[in-house]
């Protein structure tokens, strides 16, 4: 589960020993003992990188466009950091496909709230 992803905090490849509870129900990984620290102190500056690794580590399953909240057309997909996103709309994948920095514009808080829900694991 954890191949390919990067820490939110150095962009290394992660560790399963050094994580941080997030969102009530996740855990966004790290690479070291450090970088949990410092989500842990600044939690929004990391928030976009630690939504899509929700999303990468399939603890958040897509349910809306982030952009728009409309349902997701599945043959309008953008690839992000290895993980296939699906948006409502050829103009969405469009605007994502275009942006400098697609992690942000869909997986900011807000645009993550629209389109995604963190998975609850039963007991």
């Amino acid at each position: 589960v954890l191949a390919g992803i990067k820490c939110s905090g150095s962009g290394k490849a992660v560790k399963a020993e050094h994580t941080e509870g997030y969102k009530k129900t996740a855990k966004v990984y790290f690479c070291c003992p450090n970088c949990p620290k410092a989500f842990a102190g600044n939690t929004a500056k990391f928030a976009a990188k630690a939504n899509q690794q929700l999303y990468a580590t399939g603890q958040a399953t897509a349910v809306k466009c982030p952009l728009t909240g409309k349902d997701i057309n599945a043959a309008q997909k953008v690839t992000i950091n290895g993980k296939a996103t699906a948006f409502c709309c050829g103009g969405c994948k469009g605007k994502v496909t275009k942006a400098e920095d697609k992690i942000t514009l869909v997986f900011a808080d807000a645009a993550f709230a629209k389109g995604f829900k963190v998975v609850v694991e039963k007991k």
